[in-house]
This record gives structure tokens, sequence and C-alpha cells, in this order.
């Protein structure tokens, strides 16, 4: 039998980019300019109109200087870990 795991929250990885471009008070085009994105780009992902890539994703930890781990923490909110499996 297959276990699938939960739908990851796109929505609280949305608010965590926002909650962080703010603390930093950086406009779109700030975080933009500093991760080499598109300003378009960076709105249609903060606003979930687009995912983006792991590629983008990553341009935006690195620009505001946090792991992509904590970047991504959000997507696992109400998540119970999954157990230890044996293969």
């Amino acid at each position: 039998m297959t276990i699938f795991p939960p739908d990851p929250n796109l929505n609280a990885l949305r608010l965590q980019l926002a909650r962080l471009r703010g603390e930093r008070g950086w406009s779109y085009d700030e975080l933009a300019r500093r991760s080499g994105l598109g300003r378009r780009t960076v709105i249609e992902i903060e606003q979930g109109r687009t995912i983006g890539s792991l590629k983008t994703w990553h341009a935006l930890a690195h620009a505001l200087n946090v792991p992509v781990d904590q970047l991504f923490a959000p997507l696992c909110e109400g998540h119970t870990p999954p157990a230890g499996t044996t293969d």
C-alpha cells in the first residue's frame, strides 16, 4: 500500500517569503534585484499565482540570507513527521 504525504502548505510558504521580505523592509523590486529574478516573478510567487522552480527558491534563499531548509520549513506546517521506515 502506498501512503502519500500530505499536500505541502504552499500558502504558509508564500507567507514566509512575504514575512522575510517585510522584516528586511524590502520592496518587490529590492528582492528581485538581490535575487536576480524578475519583479513579476517575485510578485507572482508571493501572491500565490505560481510556485516557482527550485532554482528560483534557491535564489530567494540566498538573497534573503536564510538556509533553503528554513525557507521551505512552512511547507510541512501542521504535518506529522513521518515515522521511521524499513526497506
